[in-house]
């Protein structure tokens, strides 16, 4: 499951943009704050009080260079990981630069997910919203179709990647709170950055706060 969930997620996110057209952009926004709550709350309640039980001294650098280096990762993807896509102009080749640094946001959000199974469900409801806007904006920019399933294809397998490097190399255990300290920087910025993007004008409603709640609240029973 730890394998198929991310992978899964991005591929129904694709076929549902592909095949469905979803036009409620408001809908989408409301589960992008759902799946931000989540990923958040999963990254708050989990994951982090286990890092500082590590006793490891360094943990806060490691998270500010997360948070760092998805902010660089950003200038490059235009903040495509948070469903931040915009523009009417024709698109013909494939985007490199933004296929790279999604691909690699995604690489490094599946090292933990091997020690931490909960955090494979944070990734896949966090993928699937953005798989949809992404497939809708390429569709509406009229990328190739071949390079728009090699992009989401490419995009859906990298967290998996990500989680069968860190299961087939054991050496990168010693390394395992720093790394899982500069995902979690990373899962910051993002679901914090979902969760104040993903309404008109920065502003909360009733809809999106009870949306919030209710990822907080399933990422603390799960």
């Amino acid at each position: 499951m730890n394998y198929l969930l991310p992978l899964f997620s991005v591929l129904l996110g694709f076929g549902v943009a592909l095949f469905l057209k979803p036009k409620n952009k408001t809908n989408l926004k409301l589960l992008l704050a759902f799946s931000g709550s989540f990923l958040l709350s999963l990254t708050v309640i989990q994951l982090l009080p286990e890092l500082y039980e590590s006793k490891n001294t360094h943990i806060g650098i490691f998270i500010m260079v997360g948070i760092l280096f998805q902010i660089i990762l950003e200038f490059f993807s235009k903040g495509a990981e948070h469903g931040h896509v915009h523009g009417h102009d024709k698109i013909v080749k494939m985007p490199w630069t933004l296929f790279i640094s999604l691909c690699i946001h995604a690489l490094l959000e599946g090292f933990p997910v091997g020690q931490h199974h909960d955090l494979a469900v944070g990734i896949a409801i966090h993928h699937f919203p953005i798989a949809i806007i992404l497939t809708t904006f390429f569709l509406g920019a009229e990328l190739n179709k071949v390079a728009l399933f090699i992009f989401m294809i490419s995009f859906a397998i990298m967290t998996p990647l990500g989680t069968f490097i860190s299961d087939s190399f054991p050496v990168l255990n010693n390394y395992y709170t720093e790394i899982t300290a500069v995902v979690i920087g990373i899962l910051f910025h993002i679901s914090s950055t979902i969760i104040f993007e993903s309404s008109e004008g920065h502003k909360f409603n009733i809809a999106k706060i009870s949306m919030i709640i209710l990822g907080i609240g399933l990422a603390y029973f799960l």
